[in-house]
This record gives C-alpha cells, structure tokens and sequence, in this order.
C-alpha cells in the first residue's frame, strides 16, 4: 500500500508517475481512481453546494444541516428564518432522492423534539432536477412511486428546470429565486483524469473508453475499472458508474490477470445486473429486479438488508443490523454532534464566540 498521487503513466516503460515518490513499476496494472464532483463549468457552485462523495463530505452537509436548524431557532426575521429552513438538493438521481428524503425525515419529525421555536410545517425542502423525472435511470413506474413518497414528506419537486445559479444565500432555477442557506449537490460526476495520464480520448463525462477486456486502446497490460471506465454493455449503452459494476470490474480484472498467468484464455467481461435500489426515507424505497419491482415497505427492508449484507466485517453488520432495528422500533435517536468550524463566515470577520452551553441531539434519519 503507497500512499501518494498520480501525476502520469508511462505504459511504454511501465511505469506510473506519483507526486512524491519515485515511479512505480509496474507488469500489471489496474486503474480504479473513481470519479468526482461535476457542476458543469461552474466549479464556483462548489463552495455553496457541497456533495457527497467522501465521509468528509457527509460530515460538512451534517454540518450545514445542523447550524441552519441552530441559527433559525434564534432567528427572529421571518425572512431570513424560511431561508434558513429552506434545503436545496440538486440531482434527482439515487444519491438527491435519498438525501432529499433524509432531510425531510429530519426536519418533518426532529424537528419539534429538538427545538422550542421552529415547528416542522416551517421547514420547506426541494429537490431540483432538469429531467422530467426522477430516478431517470429506474422504470417510470419506479420514478413515479418515489415521486409521490417524496410528495408524502414533504419534499417539493422541481423537474426539467435547470439551475442557472448558486449562492451563498439562495438558488435561482430557471426564472425562480430561491432563498436558502444550505444547497446540496447531487447532480452529477466526472472521471478522474486517467484519460490524461494515458493520453486517450476520453466520453463526455471524462471516462476511458475500454474494450470487452476493460483494455484502454487495447493495452492488455491495463485494465480499467469503475466510474473511470466507460464500458459497455453489449447493447450499445455504457454501464452506469455504480458500485455493483466497480466491484464486479475489479473481481474481473483480478482474475484476468491469474489467468493470463496461468495460460488459460480470457473471456470478456459481462456485467450482472441484480438490481437497482434506492431508499427515500423510512419505511419507504424502490427496487428495480428488471421484470419484479417492489417499492414501499417491502423494498425499504430489502434495502436495509442488501446494505448490512455488503458491509466489511461480520461484527459491523452485526452490530449496524441491530442498531437500524432499534431505532425502527423504538423511534430512538442517536446523539449527532456539530463537529469542525461553526459559524466560519463569522469567525473570518473575527467575531468571538461564548462557548455553547448545550448541545443538540439529531439524526439524519433514512
């Protein structure tokens, strides 16, 4: 395991460039790097509407959540407390549904146990999207079904409008202006640059293009796996970037290369597709088997089980499969606290602070 950055690749002499170390050689190479935020050539939204790709991220949207909720508790313009109250997820794909729904859970419900002044009809959450639907990549009946689960927590849709600009205070779609303090990005993805590092063309969204094998240009010495790689799958379509295909790109590339070893011949990779499953909060979710779709209560629960099941480790699943039952009987929540910079727009024009007196209980519930 070398921890360091790739800056190139080499393939003539085999050999990958890193920013601190001296380069790797290498017979075999995989590249699985993944793929990152795209906001379409507004880099500039970044710093206003953070996404989810890292545990990192996670913590910083829990962040903004929280203090959103904390500053409109003592809020006492009515104006600037709707703003406060007011989340805007933008993506309508597994990852804006689902945290769209998390929000509401949190809001909807949370809310009022939390704090003594907001009431959880003052909260509004709104999912943008420029598709028509959501769930684009799910059966309209699927897309439909999660729509109106949506619809039932609250959560307002906006679709086929798109966002023309973020801010620090508000999110402007199409002619619409709205204000709010916490926009959330889930509207798309681009590849790594391995393109660059192996001096390729690269698809629109940054991915190599690779053969049957997952050979780039046909270098049987690379493999290319996951979000970074733009496969296809027989029919003329490009397999999604989700995490059943990585994992079954990475098992394949493993065993290609044994195989070459030992001499055997390697047939071409083909993707299983076992279903696509989405969850929009509690008691609520949708699942695509192909010919069998579950949505609701059915599909929530296969949901929490195919989660649990992939987890590493015996003891995690155990001890993660006990917690999701607890809290579903008992409506119990655990402690979430406010961690990193609070207030950092504050605190940048020197503002002091007194030191908190309390602190906050809530969960992102899902």
């Amino acid at each position: 395991m070398l921890l360091d950055e790739v800056t190139g690749i080499d393939e003539r002499a085999r050999r990958v460039h890193l920013r601190q170390s001296a380069p790797l050689p290498y017979d075999w190479l995989i590249i699985a790097t993944g793929a990152r935020h795209s906001y379409f050539g507004h880099d500039e939204w970044a710093g206003h509407a953070p996404g989810i790709k890292t545990i990192e991220d996670a913590t910083d949207v829990r962040r903004k959540i929280l203090i959103a909720l904390e500053r409109a508790e003592t809020e006492k313009n009515p104006e600037r407390r709707r703003a406060l109250l007011t989340f805007v997820v933008i993506g309508g794909g597994p990852t804006g549904v689902e945290m769209a729904g998390a929000i509401a859970e949190l809001a909807h419900r949370s809310v009022s146990r939390e704090f003594r002044s907001i009431t959880p009809h003052c909260s509004r959450i709104v999912l943008v999207d420029g598709a028509g639907r959501i769930l684009s990549n799910f059966p309209p009946s699927l897309s439909q079904a999660a729509h109106r689960a949506l619809e039932q927590i609250g959560v307002e849709l906006r679709l086929g409008e798109n966002v023309s600009a973020v801010t620090s205070d508000h999110v402007a779609v199409g002619e619409t202006v709205i204000p709010t303090h916490t926009a959330i990005w889930a509207a798309g993805v681009k590849a790594s640059p391995a393109a660059h590092w192996l001096r390729t063309e690269a698809d629109r969204t940054g991915r190599v293009p690779v053969d049957r094998y997952l050979h780039p240009r046909g270098n049987r010495r690379i493999f290319v796996c996951g979000d970074t790689a733009a496969c296809t799958d027989g029919k003329g379509g490009v397999l999604p970037g989700v995490a059943p295909v990585a994992k079954q790109q990475g098992r394949y590339a493993a065993d290609a290369i044994v195989a070459v070893l030992a001499g055997r011949s390697l047939q071409p990779f083909r993707y299983r597709n076992y279903g696509n499953l989405a969850t929009i909060g509690r008691r609520r979710a949708v699942i695509d088997f192909g010919r069998v779709h579950i949505t609701g209560f059915p599909a929530w629960i296969i949901w929490c089980i195919a989660h649990v099941w992939f987890l590493a480790g015996f003891r995690n699943r155990i001890a993660v499969g006990l917690s999701l039952a607890w809290n579903y009987f008992t409506f119990a929540r655990h402690a979430r606290l406010i961690t990193g910079d609070i207030f950092p727009e504050v605190r940048t024009a020197s503002a002091t602070f007194p030191p908190s007196s309390g602190e906050r209980h809530v969960e992102l519930a899902g």
